[in-house]
């Protein structure tokens, strides 16, 4: 599903101003971006690490995450112009123009990746390298393709942690796969209720997210349902690959009830009632969760 030309509907970008280019980073959804590679730096490192290797590492992920969400936008400013909620970003409200949010997105990312490289490690940087790439050439192109993509998207999405494991340990070992699999899983159940939130948009845009392709919500209500029940088992495996005790695991799984609920509730009333309260709620899951697993991580 493809929807027509719309370039002519684009305007003529105007000179934007400093907020425009800060806009392009999507600061709000890249905070938890910092706050999981957070996490996964004190994980790998529970007694901590030298500050400027923190500083780096942060400030490195937080340059690329910033980047491929500019030239996300890049790409999908035909069909951002198609939807209430991203009409207005810098690129369709015309403030800014395609050629100098490219070099400002690719600016950013090869800044980040460098600041990785050397100031980190090059581990670190190939996998932040991998989460630019995935996220900007791989999944943004597939989301006017598939419904799929969906999948596709939650892998940059749940690397941010690994980057933070990598910088701390300088490898790739089986706790970084495990928390790897929380914030995977965890995306799903949270993607699924904002695109039922949003799907009059998506069918707008031509995006053929699951909700688009069956309105009637039964399959999005299922799929939400049944990785949020997967993901309760999922959060556990820390306990298993000694990055926590029991009482990171007690946490885990009344916070997994409680998801697993809310998912039941949304793929039983399939309302935007349901859907929203799925949704904030998945908000402030995953900073709980990293939070008592820090904590107990700390205290083993």
């Amino acid at each position: 599903m493809k929807p027509a030309a719309h370039a002519a509907s684009v305007p003529v970008a105007t000179t934007g101003g400093p907020g425009d280019f800060v806009e392009l980073t999507k600061p709000r959804l890249n905070m938890l971006v910092i706050i999981t590679t957070l996490g996964g730096v004190y994980l790998g490192s529970p007694s901590g690490v030298p500050f400027a290797l923190l500083l780096h590492t942060l400030v490195g992920t937080a340059l690329v995450a910033g980047g491929a969400a500019a030239l996300n936008q890049v790409w999908e400013r035909e069909t951002d112009s198609l939807m209430r909620r991203t009409r207005n970003r810098p690129l369709p409200g015309g403030r800014l123009g395609v050629a100098e949010a490219t070099a400002f997105g690719s600016l950013l990312s090869v800044a980040g990746l460098v600041e990785l490289a050397v100031a980190v490690n090059p581990l670190c940087s190939a996998v932040a390298a991998l989460t630019l790439v995935s996220y900007v050439f791989v999944y943004t192109p597939l989301k006017r393709r598939t419904s799929l993509a969906t999948l596709v998207g939650a892998i940059p999405g749940a690397l941010p942690p690994v980057i933070g494991w990598t910088a701390a340990t300088g490898s790739v070992t089986l706790p970084a796969v495990v928390l790897f699999g929380i914030v995977f899983m965890w995306q799903m159940p949270h993607f699924l209720a904002i695109a039922w939130l949003y799907r009059d948009d998506y069918a707008a845009a031509g995006i053929p997210l699951l909700p688009v392709l069956e309105p009637d919500g039964r399959r999005t209500g299922q799929q939400a349902f049944l990785y949020a029940a997967v993901l309760w088992p999922v959060s556990l495996l820390p306990a298993g690959v000694g990055l926590s005790g029991l009482p990171y695991s007690i946490v885990a799984t009344v916070l997994g009830f409680l998801l697993i609920g809310l998912a039941a509730a949304f793929a039983r009333e399939r309302s935007m009632l349901a859907a929203r309260r799925l949704f904030l709620f998945s908000i402030i899951y995953l900073p709980l969760l990293w939070t008592a697993l820090i904590i107990d991580r700390l205290f083993l």
